[in-house]
């Protein structure tokens, strides 16, 4: 508790400026006449950022730290790095769907210019926030502050986003390896999710099966090493209906096509493999060297 109190007048500062620029970036786009299913992840982006750092003002200034049902030290720095990432997310496809080829002045550009420039903003201010909140070298730091708790944090996020574009268009039902993808990419990002959850809610006593959790993430490993195979394969091979080059029409679609959707799967698939199999290094630590703790 001393910590937040030592930090709570830069940080409210900082989170004060994220409010600020998520509402002016969500209320920019939606006056901007932006909509589908891209628009809508990028205002659910700033919204959720708002609608949390809202949440985390209210609490920090009228002092009801003790009174919520999750850890307060863990929950702002989780938060946090959601922000940080739904934004960056945001600041990237929002322009790429409605900013990219339009040339002509308008005030649904400057509208939509203006979305991008707050988002832009707000991705700084939360990663301003990160770097006020987690813990200085010298202290003990919670599980949400290490680079283990930051990699739970984009495995979901990262997941997130992975659903995003297999779910719009629906990419997964032409084949039954294609369906074993999705549920890949489901089932891991539910067992990520409960992880962190147990963290936020404050059960870190439930980390210290460190058997359990390397079991689990050894399954992810294995369940997103199946799919950053399959994958490719029945998405462009043409053997399975596939394609392995940028079809023409392509250049003229606005934001992602198709085909540069089904290669962002495959790419964030193997990103994500990558964090997986990071976050397996870390719990392997924590199985074979009894005296490391979090």
């Amino acid at each position: 508790m001393p910590l937040l109190v030592l930090k709570s007048p830069r940080l409210m500062w900082v989170r004060l400026a994220a409010l600020v620029f998520t509402c002016v970036a969500f209320s920019m786009a939606s006056i901007g006449g932006a909509t589908g299913s891209m628009a809508n992840w990028s205002i659910f982006c700033w919204a959720f950022s708002f609608a949390g750092t809202l949440l985390i003002l209210v609490v920090q200034l009228m002092g009801l730290h003790s009174r919520t049902p999750v850890s307060w030290i863990e929950f702002p720095i989780t938060f946090a790095y959601y922000g940080l990432l739904f934004c960056l997310s945001a600041s990237i496809i929002f322009p790429l769907y409605f900013l990219k080829g339009q040339t002509v002045h308008s005030e649904v550009r400057d509208h939509r210019i203006a979305s991008t420039v707050f988002s832009c903003l707000a991705t700084v201010a939360y990663y301003i926030e990160v770097s006020l909140t987690r813990a200085p070298m010298e202290e003990f730091p919670r599980y949400m502050e290490t680079v283990p708790g930051m990699m739970k944090v984009c495995e979901t996020f990262v997941g997130s986003v992975i659903l995003l574009f297999v779910s719009d268009p629906i990419s997964y039902d032409s084949h039954p390896a294609l369906e074993w993808c999705m549920a890949v990419y489901c089932i891991c990002l539910v067992i990520s999710a409960f992880i962190m959850l147990m963290c936020v809610i404050g059960c870190t006593e439930c980390l210290r099966c460190k058997r359990y959790f390397f079991a689990f993430t050894l399954l992810e490993v294995a369940m997103y090493l199946t799919a950053t195979i399959i994958w490719p394969i029945f998405k462009f091979n043409s053997r399975y209906s596939g394609s392995s080059s940028r079809p023409t029409d392509c250049q003229y679609s606005q934001g992602l096509c198709l085909w540069d959707k089904l290669v962002a799967v495959a790419v964030l698939t193997a990103l994500n493999f990558l964090i997986y199999l990071a976050d397996m290094a870390h719990f392997a630590r924590l199985v074979f060297v009894k005296d490391f703790r979090f």
